[in-house]
């Protein structure tokens, strides 16, 4: 099993394959690399010589990757929240930063779904009405599941039990 740049490549995969494992290093800067070095794309990650090995850490040395690229992203975003760009915002409330839509969507900055303020369907079966119709009479919502002991407390208190 080869390491450069503190990641062990997995050894059964091509060495074009096997590259990408580190951060920083995709399909095209692998390609590049592998010119560079003159070493056979096909070739696995195992069956790399000493020499070629060195060869690729040497090459992936010129490159900003792992930790000190990792270190980078964070400083620029760290220093967009602290001039107050709007970019910086957003990442600071954890949405969604080029423009796409939050209405819907947005699930892999937002996390899990959390609904708030549903009907019950009984209540709706009982008085055979529509949910609008029953949010105007008499609104009967779920809440969200106390985090905390003292929130429990709270919730309780204020349901009446």
């Amino acid at each position: 099993m080869a390491r450069i740049a503190g990641v062990d490549l997995p050894s059964e995969k091509r060495i074009e394959a096997a590259l990408p494992y580190i951060y920083g290093i995709g399909p095209t800067t692998t390609a590049k690399i592998l010119t560079k070095c003159q070493i056979d794309p096909n070739i696995r990650t195992k069956n790399l010589t000493e020499e070629q090995v060195n060869k690729l850490q040497k090459t992936v040395e010129e490159y900003k990757v792992e930790g000190d690229l990792r270190r980078e992203v964070q400083a620029n975003v760290k220093r967009l929240q602290e001039i107050g760009a709007y970019r910086g915002i957003r990442h600071a409330k954890n949405l969604p930063v080029r423009g796409q839509r939050t209405r819907t969507n947005a699930r892999t900055k937002r996390g899990k779904r959390v609904t708030i303020g549903t009907i019950r369907k009984e209540a709706v079966a009982k008085t055979g009405g529509t949910g609008s119709e029953l949010a105007k009479k008499a609104p009967e919502v779920k809440t969200a599941p106390a985090k905390t002991a003292s929130d429990a407390a709270k919730q309780e208190t204020k349901n009446g039990k």
